[in-house]
């Protein structure tokens, strides 16, 4: 079993959930994918930053650290960082609060991002790019430059041409088509 296959069969087993559902995007669906389910297990760590670090290289992405939206984006640029420290270059991580702090250094952004960093946007889920669009918005406030978002799973109802409609190439390590629920 590849480990794209692994990964899919982890996210079936672990952090999809059958019922009526609100997401995020205020959207209702049928289904739920708690990603964090998988994302923050042992093996869902340790496929993601394996499959997340070669997705940034294969999309031709160089950057300097990756981090999104806390708190489904954490563990999987967490679990990316650690990878690249097996194979060069090393990429930092990064976690995008919803709202600055209102004490201490009151920043958006925590973590390793510098003003100029080249960064990929981490997603654990995409439905509507809402989420996606938030990080980006917050590491551009913070002066990084975004190269392109990497989702875990693109639920495929219209978050990924969102995104892309404004120039921002989006990249997923897999479909709810590859999960098998559409």
């Amino acid at each position: 079993m590849t480990d794209s296959e692994q990964l899919a069969a982890l996210l079936r087993e672990r952090s999809v959930t059958f019922g009526d559902f609100v997401l995020s995007s205020g959207q209702r669906s049928n289904y739920y994918i708690d990603a964090r389910k998988t994302t923050m297990s042992a093996e869902g760590l340790d496929l993601i930053g394996r499959l997340g670090l070669a997705t940034v290289r294969a999309a031709g992405w160089a950057p300097v650290a990756v981090g999104g939206l806390t708190l489904g984006a954490d563990p999987v640029a967490y679990a990316i960082a650690r990878a690249s420290v097996g194979s060069p270059p090393q990429i930092q991580a990064f976690s995008v609060r919803k709202a600055a702090k209102d004490h201490g250094t009151q920043r958006l952004v925590e973590g390793n991002l510098s003003a100029g960093d080249s960064v990929v946007i981490i997603e654990d889920v995409i439905t509507s790019g809402g989420s996606a669009r938030l990080a980006i918005e917050g590491v551009r406030a913070s002066g990084g430059v975004v190269l392109g978002v990497l989702a875990v799973v693109d639920r495929e109802q219209g978050g990924r041409a969102a995104i892309e409609s404004v120039g921002i190439k989006v990249v997923s390590l897999t479909t709810t088509k590859m999960l098998g629920l559409k």
